[in-house]
């Protein structure tokens, strides 16, 4: 017997309750994984608390990423012992996910973790953090550097955004960070960022182009905040929009992408390519400091998801939330 989240549908809602499960109850999948850490995400929380309607199959066991340890495996790439980590391919979503101590994957999902990188660590980074260095790579592949002038970050509170500023900050990067919550402003200090914005200033209507600002902008919430940031890029900037916390729709026009040469980056980290994945996956374990891990992350049990799950939804967690499947 193993506990797991288990969402169902009653009456049109969401209900989340942990459950005592067999093995057997697992999808028939090839290779047994014993779950060390998940974590929290925004779609998690989306998923939880049924906003969204991110989950449209029942029962299903939420959480879009795990680590831990290969039991049993029909794969000639996964054996027994192998520490593994998996994010994306629609786990939590469209197949059972990560808040179970016991999980089953296809060996495609997977990922051999990185050589010296502790599981919790990887959690602490999680999809959150693997997109966010797809954002940081994607600013570089379009000839951004720390000396080409400053970086916003949006959302940068958020799981995303905190380890963006962190590591934006520990490459050389001038960061302004922009937080809907004042109360955050010493922490986004503490990761590296150099200048302050608050959300209100930035959602304010923008004419389709404004006083050139930022050489590149990593983007998190979407809706009238981009349309902001695209219309305050330096000529050929670069936007690596990755979210939409704030909205999917963007009032822009074709401006900066004309009269600037203004690039806009979509970043996907779900369907990422493996190769891709690997690259990241090994930047952040050099690049990315246990020092700023320690200030974004918090630990919780199983039993606090459904909770912590209302919360983030309601924007009321700041970085990470890292969920210990082994208590």
């Amino acid at each position: 017997m193993f506990k797991a989240l288990v969402l169902n549908e009653v009456e049109g809602k969401t209900v989340s309750a942990v459950e005592s499960l067999e093995l057997d109850a697992l999808p028939a999948e090839d290779v047994l994984v014993e779950v060390d850490y998940s974590s929290l995400n925004y779609k998690d929380g989306l998923a939880v608390t049924g906003t969204g309607k991110i989950i449209r199959n029942f029962p299903m066991v939420p959480g879009i990423d795990l680590v831990g340890t290969v039991v049993e495996s029909a794969s000639d790439d996964y054996h027994a012992g192998d520490k593994v980590v998996m994010t994306g391919w629609g786990v939590g979503e469209n197949y059972w996910g990560g808040y179970s101590q016991m999980a089953r994957m296809k060996p495609e999902w997977l990922v051999h973790l990185p050589e010296g990188m502790e599981p919790r660590k990887t959690m602490e980074i999680g999809t959150a953090g693997l997109t966010a260095m797809l954002c940081v790579m994607a600013l570089e592949d379009g000839g951004v550097l720390p000396t080409s002038g400053p970086v916003i970050v949006t959302g940068a509170a958020g799981g995303v955004g905190s380890v963006a500023v962190s590591i934006l900050a520990g490459l050389g990067y001038d960061v302004a960070a922009v937080t809907g919550r004042p109360e955050t402003e010493a922490y986004l200090r503490e990761l590296g960022a150099t200048m302050i914005l608050t959300r209100e200033e930035m959602a304010e209507k923008s004419r389709p182009l404004e006083r050139q600002r930022w050489a590149g902008a990593i983007d998190t919430v979407g809706d009238a905040i981009l349309a902001r940031v695209l219309a305050e890029m330096n000529y050929s900037g670069v936007v690596a929009a990755c979210g939409l916390a704030g909205g999917f729709k963007l009032p822009t026009t074709v401006m900066p992408f004309i009269l600037r040469n203004v690039r806009l980056q979509g970043v996907d980290s779900v369907m990422c390519p493996v190769a891709r994945r690997q690259e990241a996956w090994g930047r952040l374990q050099r690049q990315l400091p246990d020092s700023a891990l320690g200030e974004i992350s918090e630990l919780i049990s199983l039993d606090q998801v459904d909770d912590y799950a209302n919360r983030i939804v309601n924007g009321q967690i700041r970085g990470r939330v890292v969920v210990d499947l082994k208590k």
